[in-house]
């Protein structure tokens, strides 16, 4: 089995060094999509038809055959073809089979990009791709991470914050790295011709967001308060925060209270501000939350968040009806 980290995948790439397969895996989305859009770049470099030579297959609407028939297809006018398969995690056995036969075999001049959030190592195809992949892993990243991605991607916008506006950003909409962007975009507009994101700005933009950034829904849903969690969800949504941003939000404190429940109960409260960065004023608030919280259910908890944020994203009933289910069940 081949594994890299992002870094390593970029230094390769730039090296020119492109593989036949590769496995992009883990819920952060966003990242993992831009892996992607690197591989397939460099695959394609100096290619005229790019669009007769990439193409995208969803196995939720199309079979295994045809995005194998397609990564079978010589290209055009091209050295390689480049072809994308995702939502592949709950597939009948015979398109199984067709992808295994694939993987065991792939065409030289094709390079294939499984895309998944998740995978059952029992299965045959998974563990066919870690034996024949490039496999790259998207966990979810933690608080320091997200705030380097968003200092790098405001100097790629030529707009500037300091490390505290960077670090309220992250507090605020969590370490999502596609809601952190969302929420960045939405900061440099309001900046305008300063080009300088501030706290104040922050806090005049964001400041409905607050409840949920300083663990208030959180502490809600970990005190089984249903009615006031739901409270806040509505105001939220009629305040026009996107289902897929809240969840995002969600998730992002879920991950952060399992890491702060682990380091308290091994390390005490001092460990935990010393990984976990927040304003001080918030800290007794963040404190008393994970007190009140239990691992087995913070664990369960996230496992039911990505459940909900797979179905919304697969169209399983409406966003705003999958994330009032979440909040009911956690509140339950």
């Amino acid at each position: 089995m081949n594994v890299l980290t992002r870094q390593q995948l970029t230094r390769s790439l730039k090296e020119g060094k492109v593989d036949p397969l590769y496995l992009t895996i883990g819920a952060e989305t966003y990242l993992c999509s831009e892996a992607g859009c690197a591989i397939a770049d460099e695959a394609l470099r100096d290619t005229l038809l790019r669009e007769f030579n990439e193409s995208h297959f969803s196995l939720l609407s199309t079979n295994a055959r045809q995005a194998i028939a397609a990564a079978e297809q010589l290209p055009m006018m091209s050295t390689r073809r480049v072809v994308c398969i995702a939502d592949f995690a709950k597939l009948r056995e015979a398109d199984e089979e067709v992808l295994i036969r694939y993987v065991e075999k792939p065409v030289d001049s094709s390079v294939v990009i499984f895309v998944a959030r998740d995978l059952d190592k029992r299965k045959k195809l998974t563990k066919a791709l870690f034996d024949k992949a490039t496999v790259i892993e998207f966990p979810p990243v933690a608080d320091g991470e997200a705030r380097a991605w968003a200092k790098d991607y405001l100097k790629g916008l030529k707009v500037a914050a300091d490390e505290r506006a960077l670090g309220e950003v992250v507090t605020l909409v969590g370490t999502d790295i596609q809601t952190l962007r969302s929420e960045l975009d939405k900061l440099t507009t309001a900046a305008g011709e300063t080009k300088r994101i501030t706290t104040d700005l922050i806090d005049d933009l964001i400041s409905r967001s607050r409840e949920l950034s300083n663990f208030d829904l959180t502490d809600h849903l970990i005190s089984r308060n249903r009615k006031r969690a739901l409270e806040i969800l509505y105001r939220l949504l009629d305040d026009g925060s996107e289902p897929v941003m809240l969840i995002g939000l969600i998730a992002s404190n879920y991950h952060r209270l399992a890491l702060a429940k682990d380091l308290f109960t091994r390390k005490g409260k001092d460990a935990v501000f010393e990984v976990i960065r927040m304003p001080w004023r918030k800290q007794s608030e963040f404190l008393a939350t994970l007190q009140k919280s239990n691992a087995a259910e913070i664990a369960r908890g996230i496992q039911r968040i990505a459940a909900a944020d797979l179905a919304i994203k697969t169209s399983q009933a409406t966003p705003r009806l999958q994330l009032e289910m979440l909040v009911c069940e956690l509140a339950g």
